[in-house]
């Protein structure tokens, strides 16, 4: 008897690209362990070619996704599991097969395994995982190895799971036989809280650590002296130091660290004879000094302007090539200038160059400045060819600094050449080089130039302040030009200038020249209702425009201001204040503001 089962309809062919093979075989896995094979040359055989052929498509069961798990009626083992750690490809699913193996009643992982399901877990971030997984730690009794601890306590700190890191010493510091592992985990949370700017908490770590019977660690010591210097308590500094130096009988490396935390410490609280006295300690006990303690040093030492001392020790550190620290060679050139050594400051920019250290733009600005105030414009000028001619290189700041000078000097050209060197390397956004030479151009009376520099200025999209427009004001106020006063002063507004005590007394001298006491008064009140402060030189412009107006209530009202908040004026204002009260035949107000400025001028004197 012969069978004929009804043949399946052939389904529509599927296309597929040659991405979707990596091999010329593919395996498939079935729930008992049997394979299916299939085969595929780089010729199709005939049969596949022929389209016209009644084959009939077999039908197979859907195929499982390939799992990293054991053959049935396997165990999972610690072995397996660092296996599957190990690659790649199955890494993701390593503490799934974990959770697994915990179901097994003889399972209990090895360091080794945990050390791998950590690092797999903090690189991906799974930090929920890494939770249930510090608990597991307490409930098996096992605890990793000490690196594998202290990275994990500081990549919870560094992703701000603190109580993740609080749980994880809990269990480092009750557990037995791990006293290694957990003094480095304390280090380790030590100095994640340091990094962090927490320093309370770093010293709450170090309580606990103490607490539980654990001995510090050099390291340890270093983070908690670290926390006590940023907190400004040197004496805890100095204690902790001693606990230290007390327990460990030879010098090492770490204690050059201390040492130099130390030393930082004392500067910082004025002691710097005391921590000058530590680094001759030290180098009793064969321990060289590092670049940060010579740094520290010369800084204190520079802070309390004892130039001889700090001098001394740069020249000490410059002979050990410990000279590297440009912030501390910064606050050397600052003692230098403080107490009138200038020539040093030079000095210590031609030690700079030998060493290959770069001078920085600060140092050099500093330098331009200190001459410029305490020698004179022209020795800053000298000053400024001295450090060119020792190939420093000038930036924005010191390019602005030195413009300003040959400003005040009324050399415009080379102002402006200096001016253009700025501009050719890129400084093209300085402000106060732009004010600087606006300045200049408007006392020149080079009003073109000055409006023209304006309009280069907006174009590098560099914004005038207040400093520009308050030169501006000033140019076209000295011109009388009132409409172009009065267009910089609404272009202010729009950009959302505020105008300060220059602008107000700029814009009010223009229009005191013109004889508009109306629109002065108004300025007038304008900057006191913004709260500002009459000085001198607007007292000075108001009582002339009193005087003009005939304002003589406002007039007496000012002069009872500026003798209750004691502003003088000069010879020539005090006649004209006095001409308009005789001339209104205010001898009383005129009696009692002649006697009160000439108290004054002799309190002056």
């Amino acid at each position: 008897m012969v069978l004929q089962w009804p043949l399946a309809p052939i389904p529509p062919p599927r296309s597929f690209s040659p991405a979707q093979f990596c091999s010329s075989a593919f395996i498939f896995r079935f729930r008992k362990q049997r394979f299916v094979v299939f085969n595929f040359s780089k010729s199709s055989p005939p049969l596949l070619d022929d389209a016209s052929s009644d084959l009939h498509a077999i039908p197979l069961p859907s195929v499982p996704p390939l799992q990293a798990s054991p053959a049935a009626g396997t165990e999972i083992t610690n072995e397996f599991i660092q296996g599957v750690c190990g690659n790649l490809q199955t890494e993701a699913v390593a503490f799934e097969s974990y959770q697994k193996a915990k179901e097994l009643p003889v399972f209990r992982p090895d360091r080794r395994t945990l050390k791998l399901l950590i690092r797999s877990l903090v690189k991906s971030k799974q930090w929920s995982s890494i939770s249930a997984l510090v608990d597991d730690l307490r409930f098996f009794g096992v605890v990793p190895d000490r690196c594998t601890c202290a990275r994990l306590i500081g990549s919870c700190i560094r992703a701000r799971k603190f109580k993740l890191a609080e749980a994880l010493l809990g269990v480092l510091e009750s557990k037995k036989g791990s006293e290694a592992a957990a003094v480095s985990a304390f280090g380790a949370a030590m100095c994640g809280y340091n990094q962090l700017h927490m320093y309370n908490c770093t010293v709450s770590a170090y309580e606990r650590m103490t607490a539980a019977g654990l001995s510090p660690n050099a390291s340890c010591y270093r983070w908690i002296l670290e926390a006590f210097r940023e907190l400004g308590k040197t004496e805890k500094v100095i204690a902790l130091f001693l606990e230290y130096e007390s327990k460990e009988s030879k010098a090492s490396s770490e204690s050059v660290e201390l040492y130099s935390i130390l030393c930082d410490s004392l500067g910082r609280s004025g002691r710097a004879f005391e921590a000058l006295r530590y680094l001759r300690e030290m180098e009793a006990k064969g321990l060289s000094p590092n670049t940060a303690i010579y740094a520290s040093l010369m800084g204190s030492f520079a802070g309390i302007r004892e130039a001889e001392i700090a001098e001394d020790l740069f020249q000490e550190a410059l002979a050990k090539g410990m000279v590297r620290d440009n912030a501390m060679l910064m606050k050397l050139v600052l003692m230098f200038v403080d107490v009138g050594q200038l020539e040093k400051t030079l000095a210590v920019v031609q030690a700079m160059r030998k060493m290959e250290i770069r001078v920085s733009d600060c140092i050099l600005c500093t330098i331009i400045n200190g001459f410029a105030r305490k020698r004179g414009l022209r020795s800053a000028v000298a000053a400024y060819g001295q450090l060119l001619s020792q190939g420093c290189e000038p930036g924005q700041v010191t390019y602005a600094s030195i413009i300003n000078v040959y400003c005040r000097l009324g050399l415009p050209r080379m102002a402006e050449s200096t001016f253009a060197e700025m501009i050719a390397k890129g400084f093209d956004k300085c402000v106060v080089a732009y004010s600087n030479m606006i300045s200049m151009y408007g006392k020149m009376g080079k009003v073109k130039d000055a409006m023209r520099l304006l309009a280069k200025m907006k174009g590098k999209g560099c914004k005038p302040n207040v400093w520009v427009y308050n030169s501006l004001l000033d140019i076209h106020g000295g011109l009388m030009n009132l409409r172009q006063v009065e267009k910089l002063w609404q272009e202010m507004k729009r950009r959302q200038i505020a105008p300060d005590k220059v602008s107000y007394t700029s814009i009010i001298s223009a229009y005191s020249k013109a004889r508009r006491i109306d629109e002065c008064i108004d300025f007038f009140e304008e900057f006191k209702g913004t709260g500002g402060k009459v000085d001198r030189a607007m007292a000075g412009i108001m009582v002339g425009v009193f005087s003009k107006g005939s304002r003589l209530e406002e007039l007496i009202k000012l002069l009872a201001d500026m003798e209750l908040e004691g502003t003088g004026l000069d010879a020539r204002l005090h006649e004209s204040a006095l001409n308009a009260l005789r001339d209104a035949g205010l001898q009383l107000h005129m009696n009692r503001f002649q006697k009160s400025f000439v108290l004054k001028e002799d309190k002056a004197l």
